[in-house]
């Protein structure tokens, strides 16, 4: 096992950074005063979500296909299909109540993270739930879930193998092609609203939205971008970034909007940006997105929505139970919606039958894709070959360094990092010594150097041509295992180096849960990617002030050497330092083009710069460092198979 005994440090940075963006947002929600003072709010909210959710795909014909009718019980399910993108099928279930006599509110149904979508059961619930009581309900599908299994047709999963893992997949290929996975599934609930409204049974200025969990977040993302919709209840989902960063709960893909954080906005501004439409907020007391950040977000939201003369049109209720749409949580939201679209009489709550699976499936199959949809994977490829044939690589190395320092928001280095001498470690029959370096604020990477002679372990005495390691996972795992470090410099120095989150910063015990697509690395991404930084981009930061003390202490030359997401970062940091005279890469990856083809990529996400392929591809980049450059073999899009 590896020394890891400072996990915390990339959080606890986040930690202080988001704390210090929610001090100027509360700040700012503490002078507002009038109603003119919330519009003005509200317009700078609408931009910013607009950055986080655009630009928006162009409009396809819905193309709507019903395939069969379910007559139960006071109401019938009608099985439907639609495009949302080109011969991008998804797959709904309309509840209509019977005898109808004139155009009734309705409500979009979004569903939350089962593998059954709209046919799980407490999703056919809330969906009778809201028919018995006089409402049109649509429910769809969301990407990879119910009917819309977008690698049904594939052998090789990776670790994309569950419902969230895959989602997280499909988010970083989404990325390198410069999109946002949330901003798809919008997509998908805006095209059904379309859908719904050409019901005539429906009535257009009474509709709502609900959904739990990732259906909740969906309730919030739309509803903050969805301005045809006139009522939102979403559960279990509402709390607040900061709770979720420091209980360290890593959220799916969609649930991350880039730059929204950058922007100063919190979770529930989702909701605020709405008001004073009527909007009810629920969750649940033993929930993992804790209700303390729920009833601060609903503190926060009702204040605003008393600004605007509407503070009886919000409520809040948390259940009596754990993580779910439960019974109450639905009733609740059934209230909610009664009153707000001017029902008159108590509500019904008969005890809601759920149909089989497969017996309020749309395509006969079961699966879109068997009946001809195309996957995602197909049109993000689809994308990233647009972009090759429309891209021109930098043509030198400083128009390389301008197109890397935006592209990875890098800092501007102006000083020598400051660097402690940590007690050394022995390793087999060779003594390292240890430093840690501080290279912003409270980060720190960590740095081991073999030493010729033992006792040279108290100062740092930098030799004039250096041999640097940048490690896959932790440079120590990589000084006892990989043969390519411990052939580095016989006799002589080697440098070891973790950046930020690797090594004796790794978040995890062991490098296993590394490479899961939704652990603590992952975390560190999308909190990245939310600040609209780069967590590769603060990785390679990190790389570069140490490369500034090592030539400030003396180094003329750098050999660097790296493996694996060390060797990406090693051929990054090639291009942004004079220091190098030589890169030498082991396992480096292929192609970022390579890991959308594959249509699955194993790949950490915080490897996938947002956007690169408008610009480049790691061939380019290669081939712009020339005869300095050697790369002794490479990884495709699921590494050596196994992660080691």
């Amino acid at each position: 096992m590896s020394r890891n005994g400072y996990p915390h440090i990339v959080v606890d940075d986040y930690v202080d950074k988001l704390r210090a963006k929610r001090a100027e947002r509360t700040r700012a929600l503490a002078a507002l005063k009038t109603r003119e003072d919330a519009l003005a709010y509200q317009a700078k909210l609408r931009q910013a979500i607009a950055r986080s959710f655009g630009p928006k795909p162009k409009q396809v014909p819905l193309a709507l296909e019903y395939t069969g009718t379910l007559q139960l019980d006071g109401y019938r399910i009608e099985k439907l299909r639609f495009q949302s993108r080109p011969n991008f099928w998804v797959t709904a279930n309309l509840y209509l109540p019977n005898h109808l006599d004139a155009p009734a509110p309705a409500v979009l149904g979004s569903c939350g993270h089962s593998d059954l979508g709209k046919a799980a059961p407490v999703y056919q619930d809330f969906c009778i739930r809201l028919v018995n009581n006089g409402f049109v309900v649509l429910i769809y599908d969301p990407i990879h879930q119910g009917e819309r299994n977008q690698y049904t047709l594939l052998d090789n999963l990776g670790l994309a193998n569950s419902l969230c893992c895959a989602h997280n997949v499909m988010g970083k290929q989404l990325e390198l092609v410069g999109d946002f996975f949330g901003s798809w599934r919008v997509w998908d609930g805006r095209c059904a609203l379309d859908a719904l409204l050409t019901r005539p049974e429906v009535d257009p200025k009474r509709i709502g939205i609900t959904g739990n969990s990732g259906g909740g977040t969906l309730t919030e993302w739309i509803w903050a971008n969805e301005y045809r919709l006139s009522m939102a209840a979403p559960s279990c989902h509402v709390t607040s970034f900061l709770n979720n960063l420091e209980n360290e709960l890593p959220t799916d893909s969609e649930q991350c909007p880039p730059g929204i954080i950058g922007s100063g906005l919190e979770m529930v501004d989702m909701m605020i940006v709405r008001a004073p439409q009527p909007a009810i907020l629920l969750g649940q007391k033993y929930d993992f997105f804790e209700r303390r950040g729920l009833q601060e977000a609903y503190a926060e939201l009702r204040r605003f929505y008393g600004l605007l003369g509407a503070e009886d049109d919000t409520e809040l209720f948390i259940g009596p139970t754990v993580h779910g749409y439960s019974p109450h949580n639905q009733m609740a939201m059934v209230n909610f919606f009664r009153k707000h679209a001017g029902l008159s009489g108590p509500a019904v709550d008969l005890p809601p039958i759920a149909q089989k699976p497969e017996a309020v499936w749309v395509c006969s199959e079961g699966n879109v894709v068997k009946a001809g949809s195309r996957p995602i994977y197909e049109l993000i490829r689809d994308r990233a070959v647009e972009l090759a044939a429309q891209r021109t690589p930098p043509a030198d190395q400083a128009s390389w360094r301008t197109l890397l320092t935006d592209l990875l928001n890098l800092p501007p280095r102006s000083d020598v990092p400051h660097y402690r001498v940590l007690r050394p470690q022995s390793i087999g029959d060779k003594l390292w010594a240890r430093y840690a370096i501080e290279t912003e604020g409270p980060v720190r990477a960590f740095m081991r150097k073999r030493l010729v002679e033992r006792g040279w372990h108290n100062t740092l005495d930098v030799e004039p041509e250096v041999c640097l390691f940048l490690p896959h996972v932790g440079a120590e795992l990589d000084m006892q295992n990989s043969p390519c470090f411990q052939a580095l410099n016989p006799g002589g120095a080697v440098y070891g180096l973790d950046p930020r989150g690797l090594g004796e910063s790794l978040p995890t015990d062991t490098s296993a849960p590394f490479f899961h697509p939704y652990d603590m690395d992952y975390l560190h991404h999308s909190f990245g990617l939310m600040f609209q930084e780069s967590f590769l981009g603060r990785r390679l930061f990190d790389v570069l002030r140490t490369l500034d003390l090592l030539a400030a202490e003396g180094a003329a030359t750098v050999n660097l050497h790296g493996r694996g997401q060390g060797a990406l970062l090693a051929a990054l940091t090639a291009m942004m330092h004079d220091a190098i005279t030589s890169v030498t890469l082991y396992d480096a990856p292929e192609s970022y083009q390579g890991w959308i083809d594959g249509s699955v990529a194993d790949w950490p996400a915080a490897n996938c710069p947002f956007g690169a392929l408008k610009y480049f591809d790691l061939p380019d980049l290669y081939a712009a460092l020339g005869k300095r450059l050697t790369i002794v073999n490479t990884w495709g899009p699921h590494g050596p198979g196994v992660w080691e």
